[in-house]
């Protein structure tokens, strides 16, 4: 029979954990008849926006206990159906993974798979969740509070990297306090695993999806039931229980292959799977392949870059060039030596052919920056720079 779609409103602060906890409880129950839709207070053009991705006043069918928008990064966003079996399957293979039940640090939105997913393992394996307050953004303090009061045993978080590099520059110590910190939502960079490594910050890098009910793969390693294979043009296929029923776009709800063909490309390396970036983000440039991961982590080495993305924009002569929109870890005085420092590690290709300082990166949700935003930015700054 099919269901009916709850909608609980959260506003950001830490109050949200225990309503939305309350809520998933019940519509993953076997007996449950709403699924379950979470959904921001505001800004409301962009609750506008999800709503209508999640489309609350249509029923879904019956498998399905969680609609989740997705981020709309690339595009307008579409809502995820996730069934309850999907979910179970995958909160309990990643406490399997990390070595058991423990309480769980939530730093992360709940209108985003990410977040929800911390409060389905903790759910389904019995165990406290604490909630930072992420009002006005992301403190450090805040999170170091959180982890003072986390009670004794296991302790996991679940971060995204810009996170994770805030905490370093702040206090590392805090972090070797939890047995691991699951690491997604976007790439990181090679230097920020580094620096982890080096305070001992025991990092465990996810890669997921919301069609996949978050992390299915940890360390380069699939879930006990996740199968993953990289097709033959190199973008990476799922199947297994994770994978969510189907999608929700455009007023109708479409099922999913059993094999979800992603847009992230890869490879397999020492038996772990490797994820260059998304297919969408190579850029031709002068006949050369240059993946923006791949120039996004080097413009990440610069000791003077907090964070930085790149976007693609046409040209003449290359076809088309990288531009660097970058957060200078002093704003008032950026690096004047980015190109040079990215020239000097690469091929010319991969330098971008400009910088472009900002207060920072737009992000549609966590970890992930919007390069639709980005774009236009870049695309507006150049204009207005022409005579």
């Amino acid at each position: 029979m099919p269901r009916a779609v709850r909608v609980v409103d959260v506003a950001g602060g830490p109050a949200d954990a225990a309503r939305v906890t309350e809520a998933l409880a019940e519509t993953l129950d076997p007996s449950a008849r709403d699924a379950l839709a979470v959904l921001p207070v505001g800004p409301q053009h962009w609750r506008d926006t999800l709503a209508r991705a999640v489309q609350p006043a249509r029923l879904v069918p019956d498998p399905v206990a969680l609609v989740v928008p997705t981020s709309g990064s690339t595009g307008a966003p579409a809502g995820v159906l996730l069934s309850a079996d999907g979910l179970a399957h995958a909160a309990d293979a990643v406490v399997d993974r990390l070595g058991g039940p423990g309480s769980w640090l939530l730093a992360l939105p709940l209108t985003h798979v990410a977040g929800l997913m911390v409060l389905v393992r903790a759910l389904r394996s019995g165990q406290a969740v604490l909630p930072v307050d992420t009002r006005g953004g992301f403190r450090p303090d805040r999170w170091a509070d959180a982890v003072a009061a986390l009670p004794a045993g296991r302790a996991y978080a679940s971060l995204v990297p810009t996170q994770l590099a805030r905490l370093l520059d702040a206090d590392p110590e805090p972090l070797c306090r939890l047995d691991a910190v699951l690491l997604g939502g976007a790439a990181a960079p090679p230097g920020l695993l580094a620096r982890a490594t080096e305070h001992g910050v025991p990092v465990v890098a996810s890669y997921g999806m919301t069609e996949t009910a978050g992390g299915c793969v940890l360390d380069g390693s699939p879930l006990p039931g996740v199968q993953v294979d990289v097709a033959g043009d190199g973008r990476v296929t799922v199947a297994g229980p994770t994978v969510a029923w189907g999608v929700r776009r455009g007023g109708v709800d479409t099922p999913l292959h059993a094999r979800l063909l992603t847009h992230d490309l890869g490879a397999w390396r020492d038996g772990r799977l490797r994820v260059h970036g998304r297919v969408d983000e190579v850029v031709q440039s002068g006949g050369v392949s240059v993946p923006l991961a791949t120039v996004e982590a080097l413009l990440h080495d610069h000791p003077q870059v907090r964070e930085a993305a790149a976007v693609a924009v046409a040209d003449p002569v290359w076809g088309s060039r990288v531009v660097a929109v970058a957060v200078a870890r002093d704003p008032a005085r950026p690096p004047a030596d980015l190109r040079a420092f990215v020239h000097e590690r690469a091929e010319p290709a991969f330098v971008p052919a400009e910088v472009v300082w900002v207060d920072a990166l737009p992000r549609p949700a966590p970890g992930k920056v919007d390069r639709a935003a980005l774009t236009a930015l870049v695309a507006r700054l150049r204009t207005q720079a022409q005579p």
